[in-house]
Parts: structure tokens; C-alpha cells; sequence
């Protein structure tokens, strides 16, 4: 099943939606105590605000996919993580936060499709929830008004709380319509062994001698801003960072740029021709995304996984280039825009504790463990799991991970550890949230991704053919939270127990290899 979009309510930065949704919550004890009506026209009130924000989001197309609704609660948005916490025990301090998390998501959502209206329906929008309540002054603050409303009436009882529990769920991003008609059960088989083999030649592949690799250009190396941190210092910031009930590393400022700038891959590219320079993602003259501009971006953003009774902090860097050219013949696998994501993943004292890559349409997705990573046995299935090409020894703060990309296809080619380079082209850090409101040359705002999280514009055409297995539009470029990842079988990038499931934790020191 394909996951509803989100909606929108609130026009306000993107940066301060969580903090104005976090702060409306913290203060929602101060409600006006005059209030005559009773909760039930509170509630009635409210929940039509947000219909008549979620009707202007669905007439305009402004819908952001990044996270879920919330059925019955539609001031709140989920994603894989927090829904993965809605069945387990949570003492109250626990449940509050949960709750808390979500109210941000959906400020945050309710910013940005607010903010990417056009005028005339944000207009139009202002001017009915005026008609509903002369008092407030705009979309903004109509949804920040009943988002607190709401939270409180919610929070204060248990049957909500339950109710909440329920729904707090985020459908898959595979359609089992598409199977069926697909005949996936018979289709999976081909389809598997065209996996198996590419497996078999990405290994061949990094078999080789790194100077044995093809370079058809220029190897360009790409850096990232100076920066870096003793393990101490890492350590101090990732246990600081989960002080909190439900023990989710949040570091904020100053100590999330350190982790950032800290674990930031080099990337090599082989760079054969335009195609292969990375460039900042958003609206041209085009009625499509495009590189604005070809000064190095790389966006990145905080994401979290689960082991056992800990959360584990990842880093996300992704970059994008303005295609992937079609190779002579009859390429399915060409097409406008290209991106690919490297993922640091933490262990609870800070240290690398495994990474992995996938294109940023949800493809090839790669496992690289670092030495305290192993590789849990997985069950003889046609079913697509772990695929591992390289294993990296331990990585510490003073070495760097770098990238090799090839020309063209981008594929990873290689991954080594060690000193940074002496020299290199210094790329920017970008937060990859700004990709869901970009400026448009003759005014206003765009999101770079339709309301189902699909990028306008880099359709495959690999989709008339790949769609027995299930995935809407494969090989198009994606939003974050959108990424379906395995052809056969089902498995997302987000999952947030996707690492468990394939590795296991060595404590500190005991990283030998067998």
C-alpha cells in the first residue's frame, strides 16, 4: 500500500516549525482558563482548521510525503522510528516525548506545505480560517493555536492515548495491487537472479586493485568543510545527546555540527563530463528540478536506528548530479537526476559502527561493517538481504572514509579509510529538509518532490517493466523516508531495526576480524 501524503498548516520557517510546535506544546497549561466552550467544540473547532488546511495543501499540490499522517490526529505526523516505538511500554515522561516528536514532524510538514502555497490560495486560506475565528491572524498560527489545543485535550486522556497508539503507523512504500496484477509470486524469480547478478559483478568490481579501476575522466576529490573531534569529546556529545526518557540521541548546534563534520566522507568521482559534477538541487526555468547551480552541495540530515533497548544516531550525506546519461542503445536505467546517500550509523559510544549507500531512488543499497560490525545469518530465501562488497576496519575521528564513484552510472566502486587528503575541492553542507522548499525564479516556493515523494522529472524507464514488484515509478529519485530498497521482498531505508536485523554489535576492543 502507498503511503497518504502529509498536509500542510502554518507558514513558518523550516528551521523554527519543531521549536514553535515543542514550545505551543511546553506552554499549552496556559490556555485561557475564560474559555466557555466545552472540549468536544474545542476539539470540532479545531480539526475543521486543519480540514480547511489539508483542502488548500490538496487543491495547490503542496502535500509533503516525508512523513505519515496520523489517522484521527491531524495535527501530528510519524515516521518509521517514532512508529516503531507506538506498541512498547511508556511511562509518562516517555509517551510525552513520543507525542512531542511527532507534534514537531508535523509542524514542521504544516510549515512547509503552508509555505509553498501560491498566493491566491494562502489568500484564500487566511481568509476562511478568518470567517472561523476573526482572532487569528494567519494559517501559522491557526494551526500552532489547535496543534496545542488538541495536544492537550489528547494527552489528558487515556482513551486518546490509546487511540494514538494505534495509530501511529506508517504504510509501506510497495503496492500489493502492483504484485498481484504483476503476478509477483512467478515475476520474483527472474527478478532475483538479475539481483544475484548484479551482486556478482559489483564484487567483481571491488576485487579488482584500486588502480586497476577504469577512470574515464578526471578522478575529482571532493572534502568537506575542516573539522574534527576527539573520540572523548564524540563519546561525551552522542551520551549527553540520549539524556532523555526514551534515550534518543538528539544532539542539537555546536555538537551536531562536530558529529557531522567528524564522520563527512571525501568523495571521489570520475568525472567523464557534466554528468558527474555535483551541484545544489531546485527550480530553474525548467517545469522540472534541476542543478541550480554546480558549486558541491552535499545535504545531510540526522536519522536513528534501533538495537536491542538502545537508539543509534545516523548521519545522512547525499549528493546530486543533473543525470544519469543514457548509455548508447537501450538504456532503461538513464534519465534526469541522480543522487546518492552514504550513512554513518554509531555505536552508543560515537565510533562507526557500520555504514551503507543507496542510490537515492532507492537502489543498490550496500552494507560496509565496520570491524565491529558482523553479519548475522540470514535464511536461504529469494528475498533480496544484506548486501556486503567490502568490509572496513575500525574507523576513528582521525581518519576520513573516502567514496569512489564512477562515471556515468555513479555507482560505489570502492571504499577505503584513511588520511584525509591533502588537497581536494571543499564541497558545502546543505540540510537536506530545504529541498522540500525551494524558491521559484518568478516567486514563491516549490518542494523539489511531489506529494507521494517522487522527483517531477527523473522517471525511468525502467518503471514499464519493474512494476510487478511492487514499487510505484522504480528508479525515480525519492524523498527522504520514501525508499523502498529491495526489489524482491520488502524493505525500506528507514527502518529503523533494517541494522539489527542484519548485524550484530562487538563491544568496544573487540574488533578482530576472523
Amino acid at each position: 500500500m502507498i503511503r497518504t501524503p502529509p498536509r500542510p498548516a502554518g507558514r513558518t520557517s523550516l528551521r523554527l516549525a519543531p521549536a514553535l510546535c515543542l514550545a505551543a506544546l511546553a506552554g499549552c497549561a496556559a490556555a485561557p482558563a475564560h474559555r466557555t466552550a466545552g472540549a468536544g467544540d474545542e476539539r470540532a473547532d479545531c480539526v475543521e482548521v486543519f480540514r480547511r488546511i489539508d483542502a488548500a495543501v490538496d487543491r495547490a499540490g503542496t502535500g509533503d510525503g516525508m512523513s505519515a499522517r496520523v489517522a484521527g490526529f491531524p495535527y501530528l505526523r510519524v515516521d518509521r522510528f517514532l512508529a516503531s516505538h507506538a506498541a512498547e511500554p511508556m511511562p509518562d515522561a516517555a509517551f510525552a516525548q513520543w507525542m512531542r516528536r511527532m507534534a514537531a514532524l508535523g509542524a514542521q510538514a504544516h510549515a512547509i506545505e503552508i509555505g509553498n502555497l501560491p498566493s491566491d490560495e494562502a489568500d484564500r486560506l487566511a481568509q476562511e480560517l478568518r470567517e472561523l475565528s476573526p482572532r487569528r491572524a494567519s494559517p501559522r498560527d491557526a494551526a500552532a493555536d489547535c496543534a496545542a489545543r488538541l495536544a492537550r485535550l489528547d494527552e489528558a486522556a487515556p482513551e486518546r492515548r490509546a487511540a494514538l497508539r494505534e495509530a501511529a503507523v506508517v504504510p509501506d512504500d510497495y503496492s500489493t495491487a502492483l504484485r498481484i496484477a504483476g503476478l509477483y509470486w512467478l515475476t520474483r524469480v527472474p527478478f532475483a537472479a538479475g539481483v544475484r547478478r548484479w551482486q556478482e559483478e559489483t564484487r567483481a568490481v571491488f576485487a579488482r586493485p584500486l588502480a586497476a579501476l577504469p577512470v574515464r575522466g578526471t578522478l575529482r576529490v571532493y572534502v568537506p568543510p575542516p573539522g574534527s573531534a576527539t573520540p572523548a569529546r564524540i563519546g561525551e556529545i552522542v551520551r549527553r545527546a540520549a539524556d532523555n526518557p526514551l534515550g534518543i540521541p538528539d544532539a542539537r548546534g555546536e555538537d551536531l555540527e562536530a558529529l557531522y563534520r567528524a564522520y563527512a566522507p571525501v568523495i571521489e568521482i570520475d568525472t567523464a563530463g557534466d554528468f558527474d559534477l555535483p551541484g545544489e538541487l531546485g527550480w530553474g526555468a525548467s517545469a522540472t528540478p534541476e542543478l541550480v547551480t554546480r558549486r558541491p552541495v552535499v545535504y545531510r540530515r540526522v536519522s536513528h536506528a534501533r538495537y536491542g533497548g538502545r537508539v543509534l544516531l545516523q548521519l545522512d550525506y547525499s549528493i546530486w548530479f543533473a543525470e544519469r546519461p543514457k548509455a548508447a542503445g537501450w538504456d532503461l536505467l538513464g534519465g534526469r537526476l541522480d543522487g546518492v546517500l552514504w550513512r554513518v550509523t554509531l555505536a552508543p559510544d560515537g565510533a562507526p559502527w557500520l555504514f551503507d549507500t543507496m542510490h537515492l531512488c532507492g537502489c543498490y543499497h550496500q552494507f560496509f561493517p565496520a570491524a565491529r560490525a558482523r553479519a548475522r545469518p540470514q535464511p536461504e530465501t529469494l528475498e533480496e538481504t544484506a548486501f556486503v562488497p567490502q568490509s572496513l576496519p575500525a574507523v576513528g575521528v582521525a581518519e576520513r572514509v573516502a567514496v569512489r564513484l564512477a562515471s556515468a552510472t555513479h555507482y560505489v566502486e570502492r571504499v577505503r579509510v584513511g588520511r584525509a587528503p591533502a588537497a581536494g575541492i571543499e564541497y558545502a553542507f546543505a540540510d537536506d529538509d530545504t529541498l522540500r522548499s525551494r524558491p521559484l525564479p518568478g516567486g514563491g516556493r516549490r518542494s523539489v518532490f511531489r506529494p507521494d515523494g517522487i522527483v517531477p522529472g527523473s522517471e525511468r524507464a525502467e518503471r514499464y517493466f519493474f512494476w510487478p514488484m511492487g514499487i510505484v515509478e522504480p528508479g525515480a529519485m525519492r524523498q527522504w523516508g520514501r525508499h523502498a530498497t529491495a526489489f524482491v521482498g520488502r524493505r525500506h531505508f528507514d527502518d529503523p531495526r533494517l541494522m539489527e536485523r542484519y548485524f550484530s554489535m562487538l563491544p568496544p576492543g573487540a574488533d578482530e576480524r576472523p
